[in-house]
């Protein structure tokens, strides 16, 4: 069985999530926790980071430092997961669809503008498959109208964009460190702050609204409430888990491109003869291999496609239904019609298994076997 997606676990997961488990503290901001921002400022330079307890987290926290608020509207693609809405949502904001671009199905930043009003307070860009988008123009229109830039970088961990850090390129960004991603702690995630003053306020969101972390850096002799907040705080047993994985960063990064370039050669044949497209990757982006999405002529091959695969034991899925046209999306007034090009590649884009536990063997024979369908 090829596996859609499989965590890599060593004996070094393994040793320190023992070592916390009987020399550490079980709750957050232990020393795992500490080493992880440890490896992020060394890998990426980026400093101004709390893990969070998923993605999702991040993302909610995010929206409650950009002072959401019932009335304003928010600008995002519907091509995502619902976390990136729900986030917004829950402080009563209103979701504003996007269309996509044709090449990397991130969020179309030359159809930002004409969907702002004055009611537009923020922009969620999601970087699909560790793609990064465009962001110096995302940035630009949202200077031009006042808004905040949410940069989703829940897939995109080591991607760079102009030889700048994915998570970094606005002013909140949000990793997540879900089993189905690069790199994993189960479940778990973080949020970048960008701006410098708002990190305080950051740290006691994240705190459930109390400054306890001054009070653990010895900044002050008790703590108490000092903002909404919630639970956002992982357990430094997860950080055990995500210290081995960054410590293996270069090792998982090689694995999953290996597999990400078997692919893309493999198949190029296969997009010569009009029978699939392959990924897009613009000159200015560096992306990390988090996914292999192909896009197939109709809907119905799409379907056929992954049955046969499943009965040659591989296992591949589809990515998003689109969050326009789905039925919580329908209920809030959407259209099926509103976002064509992410319909489109809601319907016919297939991700192909991509793991670091993967062979190229492995990979040869998922090749292998979209020929003998395709073909």
């Amino acid at each position: 069985m090829i596996r859609f997606n499989k965590p890599s676990i060593t004996n070094l997961e393994e040793k320190y999530l023992i070592d916390s488990l009987h020399n550490g503290i079980h709750s957050g901001d232990g020393k795992y926790t500490k080493r992880v921002y440890e490896l992020f400022k060394q890998l990426f330079g980026i400093e101004n980071m709390l893990l969070t307890t998923s993605g999702t987290d991040a993302l909610e926290m995010a929206s409650i430092l950009a002072n959401l608020a019932p009335g304003d509207e928010v600008i995002t693609p519907s091509f995502t997961f619902s976390s990136t809405v729900n986030a917004f949502l829950l402080r009563g904001a209103k979701s504003v669809f996007c269309d996509i671009r044709e090449d990397t199905f991130n969020i179309d930043e030359n159809k930002i503008e004409a969907l702002i009003t004055e009611k537009t307070k923020a922009i969620y860009a999601v970087d699909y498959a560790g793609v990064p988008c465009e962001m110096d123009t995302i940035n630009e229109i949202a200077h031009k109208y006042d808004l905040v830039v949410i940069e989703d970088a829940a897939q995109a961990v080591g991607s760079t964009y102009k030889g700048r850090y994915a998570g970094t390129l606005s002013e909140y960004g949000c990793f997540s460190f879900h089993e189905t991603k690069n790199f994993s702690m189960g479940e778990g995630g973080a949020i970048v702050v960008n701006l410098e003053d708002q990190m305080d306020r950051a740290e006691i969101i994240r705190e459930k609204g109390t400054n306890r972390r001054q009070l653990l850096a010895g900044l002050v002799d008790k703590y108490t409430w000092h903002d909404i907040g919630s639970s956002f705080l992982p357990s430094d047993l997860l950080a055990a888990m995500l210290t081995a994985q960054l410590e293996r960063y270069d090792e998982i990064y090689k694995k999953r491109m290996k597999i990400w370039n078997t692919y893309y050669r493999g198949l190029s044949e296969l997009e010569q003869d009009k029978l699939l497209r392959l990924p897009i990757i613009p000159e200015n982006v560096g992306h990390n291999a988090h996914m292999f999405k192909i896009l197939l002529p109709t809907e119905e091959i799409r379907k056929d496609l992954i049955d046969r695969l499943k009965e040659k034991n591989i296992m591949a899925h589809i990515c998003y239904v689109p969050l326009h046209s789905s039925p919580y999306g329908i209920s809030m007034g959407n259209k099926v019609e509103d976002c064509p090009v992410t319909e489109e590649v809601g319907k016919t884009g297939l991700r192909l298994p991509l793991h670091a536990g993967l062979t190229e063997e492995d990979a040869m024979y998922v090749i292998k076997s979209i020929k003998e369908v395709l073909g």
